[in-house]
């Protein structure tokens, strides 16, 4: 039996190696690296619907717009814990600058702190204002708001370091056991605070957890890249718009509709967002090969990789566009109203499945763009606020949705755009060697 299976690995080798003169990739590295992303995505999925469905059918549909609204507010502010940091982290850690990783930490903390004052001063505002469900809500997230999102930077060192199984494992775990938790809590009782505190609780502790394993496993060694920090702080800025787009349209939502219509906008979102995050594991694979080869070795294979991608993901949002209706009868009776929005929502897969393979070409080559021109890449967000801002009010949760069309569409042209920068510069310092 052994002999069977060694022969069949041996088979899948082979062809895998056969494939790279087609696919002009290593394919036997994305193979092995998409396995386990690709699993642990999964798995995430799987636990992230069955969690969806415990909260469509256990609790009312006010209560989950509030802890939607919630948890929006407070994406906005983990803002301030610097989360271009990991990228930074990681970019590093391929290069076996590993030393900066407790650095990076204690600054993401550090940070983290004003998000909590913040977060205190908004429990406040709406103490002052009489709605004590809300101020207590936000001081529950304003003690977690510094450690829940920091100690995940842990993956940067795995990632980094191409320990793709360990990476998806961890976060699989984490993801299960953070779940179970919600979901006991969501069988016991339907009080929001409880549910909130099970939550932010669960995820911190996890990733605390993890953290200790990863850096107790795997020492970081003493090399340290002075540039790493200060560029994880920089480009946690410019991507300030970024994490808008995440989390500000719940805020709009609720201002402007109420709780119920963001609890169905969340259910409408929901299954596309598992699906498109099935497809984010090609950045993480890609940065680590991608930054030994030159833009004109990458030049060679994008634009057609693009059209392919773009074809596939049209045709995966067409299937979901059937498939849907029967979806929200099955698991989300009572979020049947979400069923065309959630249709509509499905064309960003489409637009965005290019931009995650020309989005890992520009992170691998991203240090050849000049630092102001990386503000760019907020035009996308102030092109999504700006149009929620002009369609919520008329066309309710469509509009908003639409405006996220219009900013992915965005993206790629600004992405384009400093593709040929990383071309142009590259260039001149080849010739200047």
């Amino acid at each position: 039996m052994k002999k069977l299976i060694d022969h069949v690995k041996m088979y899948i080798h082979r062809l895998l190696r056969k494939s790279e003169k087609y696919f002009k990739t290593d394919m036997v590295y994305l193979a092995r690296g998409s396995f386990w992303l690709g699993s642990g995505q999964i798995t995430s999925s799987v636990v992230i619907f069955s969690l969806a469905i415990a909260f469509a059918n256990l609790i009312p549909k006010e209560t989950y717009g509030t802890y939607k609204y919630v948890l929006s507010i407070t994406g906005l502010l983990t803002i301030l814990t610097l989360r271009g940091m990991d990228s930074a982290v990681l970019q590093s850690v391929a290069r076996n600058f590993e030393g900066v990783l407790i650095p990076a930490l204690k600054t993401k903390i550090k940070w983290g702190i004003l998000s909590a004052v913040s977060g205190i001063g908004i429990a406040i505002y709406y103490y002052i204002n009489g709605n004590n469900t809300l101020a207590i809500s936000f001081l529950i997230a304003s003690g977690f708001s510094p450690f829940m999102d920091s100690f995940g930077i842990y993956n940067a060192l795995l990632n980094g370091k191409k320990l793709f199984h360990l990476s998806s494992t961890y976060a699989a775990l984490s993801q299960i056991g953070s779940a179970i938790a919600m979901a006991g809590s969501l069988f016991f009782t339907k009080n929001l605070f409880i549910i909130l505190f099970v939550y932010f609780a669960s995820w911190t502790l996890f990733r605390f957890v993890f953290f200790i394993v990863t850096i107790k496993k795997f020492p970081p060694n003493n090399k340290i890249d002075p540039e790493t920090i200060p560029y994880g702080k920089h480009s946690s800025m410019i991507n300030i718009f970024d994490a808008l787009i995440g989390s500000i349209d719940g805020l709009l939502v609720f201002h402007y509709l109420g709780p119920v219509n963001l609890a169905l906008y969340s259910f409408a979102l929901a299954p596309v967002a598992q699906i498109r995050g099935l497809l984010n594991n090609i950045p993480t694979l890609a940065i680590p090969k991608l930054s030994t080869r030159s833009s004109l070795e990458i030049e060679g294979v994008l634009k057609k990789r693009i059209f392919i991608l773009f074809v596939l993901g049209a045709f995966i949002s067409f299937a979901y566009i059937l498939i849907a209706p029967y979806i929200y009868q099955i698991f989300f009776p009572k979020y049947l109203d979400s069923v065309f929005s959630s249709q509509l929502f499905s064309l960003v897969i489409a637009l965005s499945l290019p931009q995650v393979i020309f989005g890992a070409a520009i992170g691998s080559k991203i240090t050849f763009i000049p630092k102001k021109m990386l503000y760019l890449w907020n035009v996308p967000g102030i092109i999504f606020i700006t149009s929620v801002l002009l369609f919520v009010g008329t066309f309710g949760i469509n509009g908003v949705i639409f405006s996220r069309l219009l900013s992915v569409t965005s993206g790629f042209v600004i992405n384009y755009i400093m593709w040929g920068k990383i071309k142009q510069n590259e260039t001149k310092n080849l010739l200047s060697i």
